[in-house]
Formats: structure tokens, sequence, C-alpha cells
């Protein structure tokens, strides 16, 4: 094994294919382990291959910097001649969803579709860059903790400014690609839609929708075949996966999720309204993205900034009669009310009702000087709390910081109004 390329140390090699190996590096200038992707020297040399997989190459090293996202496999640094080619990538330890695809190995449906729910979101941030990935497979995706994914591998996307190089066919993975795919048609988003639905197929049921014993079987059934339903293969799964799995995966493009955000959606809806087992009392993090998303003070938020939030916030049900915050008492977080109401009052005094989407107690975080609770919060009924400490707040990142604090503007100013209002009513 070559012991460095470039700048990089190869520490290990990680795992190898046709046409590249893929080995454990360390950039001892940002003083982190990489993953490098290197192409096979007897795939460049090749006349026929050797322009293909070089402008594989050139397709994933355009995106250096560009899929900053927690859900996709960020891409560092790359290097393309004729002689060798390596793209630098983040490391990420465990492995891909391949061993979670098979019968005996199936994840928690919940999980699933939690698992899902973080691709499609992933996959519209890099559609808003005018990129579709081509190649979405359990393979392509990697698994880390519990519940987190990575998509990894945008060698094959079609980039909308570069579609000269990118339109290339035969490209894919047979059995999970769309009937516009395998037909060579032109290709759009959707077909990473029809992609990802055979996946969800895929980790939920241990197979294939179609199977068969050559690629020529496989493609006659994915143009002309209705794919069976995930709940004939796994009976305990609910009627909505189905619904979801078949719309994703319709022959008809116009007949499929016509966007991420819908098919998102959707997997929100079925986990808000109950339908899947889930552990009681959590909250998975379908559920969370959902409900920061579509509270008036994360409207400025990115997608990216919301996952972050959503790491270093603390969600707690809370039943009615907690005291969530005492008057007087000092303060070292702030918390927004995603379901329920709360009780504000002084002196045994009611001063006001928070209702769902409120902020309250910044002010004992972001004022200049140590600061005390100005009243009692109590819940009136059942209610869902989300806390952030001051501590997280100043270790977000600097775009994270500066929208919560445009938003305590906000609310500021809001709160200022309507008090000016309630005195003009006196």
């Amino acid at each position: 094994m070559i012991e460095k390329l470039g700048k990089y140390e190869l520490l290990q090699k990680l795992g190898e294919g046709a046409t590249s190996t893929v080995y454990l590096g360390r950039d001892p200038f940002a003083q982190r382990d990489v993953a490098i992707k290197v192409a096979s020297p007897a795939v460049l040399n090749d006349p026929k291959r050797g322009r293909l997989y070089t402008n594989l190459f050139l397709n994933e090293a355009s995106l250096v910097g560009q899929l900053n996202h927690p859900h996709i496999v960020q891409i560092y640094d790359a290097v393309v001649t004729d002689k060798l080619c390596y793209i630098v990538m983040e490391y990420v330890a465990g492995g891909t969803l391949e061993e979670r695809a098979r019968p005996g190995r199936l994840l928690a449906v919940d999980r699933v579709v939690e698992l899902i729910f973080k691709c499609t979101r992933a996959l519209d941030f890099a559609h808003r860059l005018g990129i579709t990935h081509r190649d979405i497979k359990p393979a392509n995706i990697l698994l880390t903790g519990e519940s987190d994914i990575k998509i990894t591998d945008f060698g094959t996307a079609i980039i909308s400014r570069q579609t000269e190089r990118t339109q290339v066919t035969s490209i894919g993975s047979p059995g999970y690609m769309s009937p516009e795919q395998v037909q060579e048609n032109p290709l759009d988003h959707r077909t990473d839609i029809y992609s990802l639905g055979v996946v969800m197929f895929q980790l939920l049921t241990g197979r294939l929708p179609f199977e068969a014993d050559s690629n020529y079987k496989m493609i006659y059934q994915i143009i002309h075949g209705d794919p069976p339903q995930p709940s004939s293969l796994r009976p305990e799964l609910p009627p909505v996966l189905d619904q979801i799995v078949g719309r994703a995966m319709a022959r008809d493009r116009n007949a499929r999720y016509q966007s991420w955000g819908a098919f998102a959606q959707d997997l929100t809806q079925a986990v808000r309204d109950r339908q899947l087992q889930t552990p009681g009392g959590d909250f998975a993090d379908t559920e969370k993205f959902d409900i920061l998303r579509a509270m008036p003070f994360f409207a400025e938020f990115s997608d990216v900034e919301i996952w972050e939030v959503l790491r270093f916030s603390q969600w707690q049900r809370v039943p009615p009669g907690s005291v969530i915050m005492r008057d007087g008492e000092p303060g070292d977080f702030f918390c927004f009310l995603a379901a329920g109401n709360l009780k504000v009052s002084k002196g045994g005094k009611m001063l006001d009702i928070l209702s769902k989407g409120e902020c309250f107690g910044e002010m004992a975080v972001i004022g200049r000087q140590h600061q005390l609770r100005g009243a009692d919060i109590t819940a009136q009924n059942a209610a869902d709390l989300i806390s952030v400490s001051g501590t997280a707040l100043q270790q977000a990142s600097a775009a994270c910081r500066m929208h919560f604090y445009q938003s305590f503007a906000e609310v500021l100013a809001s709160r200022l109004s309507l008090a000016n209002q309630r005195l003009a009513t006196r």
C-alpha cells in the first residue's frame, strides 16, 4: 500500500471496488481523518473507460466545498489528471445501509422513516443547487450513530451547469433505477425520488421491489411491472407506508412526488399522526425538524441551521402544573413552546398565557448582565418544550447565532408594540 498521496498520509485501506480504492487518510494541516477515493490505474489507462471515469472524478471534484449539509458527506479536495485521480472526503466511521437492507438485519420501522426523511432533506438541498444524484442506493448512504445518515458518491450526479459532462448514460445500479433512467431518457430530481422509494422499500422488507436473474429482465419489470406493496411482505407495516412507497415509485414520474418537500411532508405526517410504533414519549428527529421548520421564529433559518438547532436543543413533554421557570431564580436557558399552553404569573397574579410557537426566557441568556427570571411560568396543560442553553447558543455556528439574535430582536419588538397598544387602550 502506498503511504502518501500529496499532503495526505494513508493509514489503511477501507475498501476496494472494480474502479477505485478507498483509504483512510490523515490531513496533517487540518488535523483530521479523511477518506480518500483513488481511481484504479487500470481503469484510467483503459482507452474506453479511462475518459468516462476521469469525467466522473471531475464531476465529483467540481462539488468541493459546495455540499455543506449535515446529511451529505463533504468533499474537501480533489486531484484529477490523466494518470492520477483522487477525491478527499469527510471520513465517516460505520457502515452503509446495505447491512440494514437484508432479512434479519432490518431496522425498526420508525427509524427507517426517520432515515428516509433525512435523505429527502439532504437531496432537496442538493436539488436546490442544481444537483441530481442519480445513483441513490443503500451502498451510497452511510449510517452514523443510531439514527443519522450521510449520502455519499456524487460522481455520477447530474449538475445543471455542466450538462455536457454529466448527462452520461448507462450510469447507476439497475435495481434502483427509475423507468426513465433505464430507458436513458432525460432525467430530473424525480429519478432520485424513485430511487429513494426503492431504498425505503428495501429497508422495510429486506428485498428489492423487482428481482430478476439478469439486468434485461430487471429492466423489463421496472418499465412494465408493478412492485408489490411492502406490507404484502411484512404484514405489520401500516398502510400509510404502502402509500408513501407507492407514490415515490410511481412508474409515471408525473404521478410521483413532484418535490422533495412533498415526500418529506408525508413522512412527517405519518410520524405526527402516530401511525408508526415509536418509543413512548420520544420525539423523532422527523417530528422535531417539522416543528422547528413551522415556527415563525425559525423562518429565516436554513435547513442546515435547523438541523444544528435540533442537535443542541433539549426536548421534553411536561404534565399540567409543572413549573418551568420561577420568579427571581437565575436562568441559563430559554425555551420555545411546541405544544400546549403556559401561564405567566407574578406574585400570584396572572400576566399572560403563552401558546404554541412562542419563545420565552431569552432575557436571562441574551442580557449583558446576569439576569434573574421575572415571573413564574407554569404548564396549564400537557406541554411540549424545546430548551436551549446559553452555552449551546454561544457554541453554535456564526450564521445560526446571527439568525437567533435577529429573531430575538423581532420577538422583543413585537412585545414592545403589544405593550404600547395595551397602554394606549387603558
